[in-house]
């Protein structure tokens, strides 16, 4: 989006070179009071001009520290961004809404929303913000009235302005992951194949976030610098369900790699003892070889062992 901010161009002078003259109006302003009084001078003029300069002249005075910026008014016109760092003196006339360009972080509550399954999950995140462009965020969005608790009357400070700002990032993000949680299946249980999903999605999940983030927050002049799920689980109605569902699911991953060591395992018994002429086993006896083979390897518990002293014919 286009941007009205430019930078103010405005006279500015040296906070110390002002100060200077500040004392020196004073004291000129003293002066031409006691020649009054002494009768040297006719008119007190000198002094009245004098002690409203001496009034007025403070008013200019204006320090910004680094990354801060104020936004310069002239009865109610936009005339620029002031960025210059340090002491300085600006027109009286002029007003200045101080904010800041430093980086935040905002960690959100989790919220409750839908997969794209449609299953309850909670999640979280994580962000680190700052304030892109001065003229959006001061005149596109309303953050004069939220900073001032929605009066529009109450004195602004830079805190309160900061606050509306975050605010503003609160609502809009939420907004947006629910958006993006919409999107993606929770696991790979639920997905199609070679689906991406929110528990596996990683660094792309939170590339989807933040752009849907600063597309949301394009017209606040509000810039979301990173933005990370920290927080991803089932919502507690279902979270048991789930649980017994992954727990069933891993039993049955771990059966299959136990039954195919297994199977391997029988087979090079066999070949073992075909070719070193250990044992003639017939169909019969080798099938009830392979019987009590995969019963030992595959129980959950120790066989117990049974010696049988009998001939095998």
């Amino acid at each position: 989006m286009e941007t009205k901010e430019f930078e103010f161009k405005g006279f500015a002078m040296n906070g110390f070179v002002a100060l200077f003259i500040e004392f020196a109006i004073i004291g000129l302003s003293i002066w031409s009071m006691a020649e009054f009084v002494l009768g040297k001078l006719s008119s007190p003029w000198l002094f009245v001009v004098g002690l409203l300069l001496a009034c007025i002249f403070p008013i200019g005075f204006r320090k910004l520290e680094p990354n801060e910026a104020m936004v310069m008014l002239f009865f109610g016109k936009y005339r620029g961004t002031f960025t210059k760092t340090g002491f300085h003196w600006i027109n009286p006339f002029m007003t200045s809404k101080k904010v800041s360009l430093r980086a935040r972080n905002l960690n959100p509550d989790n919220i409750k929303v839908n997969d794209k399954t449609g299953n309850p999950i909670m999640i979280g995140q994580i962000l680190v913000w700052k304030l892109k462009d001065t003229y959006k965020a001061m005149f596109e969005i309303d953050s004069q009235t939220m900073a001032g608790g929605g009066s529009g009357t109450a004195p602004v400070t830079v805190s309160n302005r900061m606050k509306a700002f975050e605010s503003f990032i609160k609502v809009q993000s939420d907004a947006a992951l629910r958006e993006v949680a919409g999107m993606f299946a929770y696991d790979e249980n639920e997905a199609e194949a070679d689906e991406l999903t929110l528990r596996a999605g990683g660094k792309e999940i939170n590339d989807v976030l933040l752009a849907k983030l600063n597309e949301r927050l394009a017209m606040s002049g509000l810039e979301v610098l990173e933005a990370r799920i920290n927080y991803l689980a089932y919502s507690p109605e279902i979270a048991a369900v789930m649980l017994r569902r992954q727990q069933a699911a891993a039993i049955i991953s771990a059966r299959e790699k136990i039954v195919e060591g297994a199977v391997s395992m029988v087979k090079m018994a066999l070949d073992k003892l075909k070719d070193e002429g250990v044992v003639e086993l017939d169909e019969e006896r080798k099938a009830a070889m392979v019987s009590n083979l995969m019963v030992v390897l595959c129980a959950d518990e120790s066989a117990q062992p049974v010696v049988n002293t009998g001939s095998l014919y």
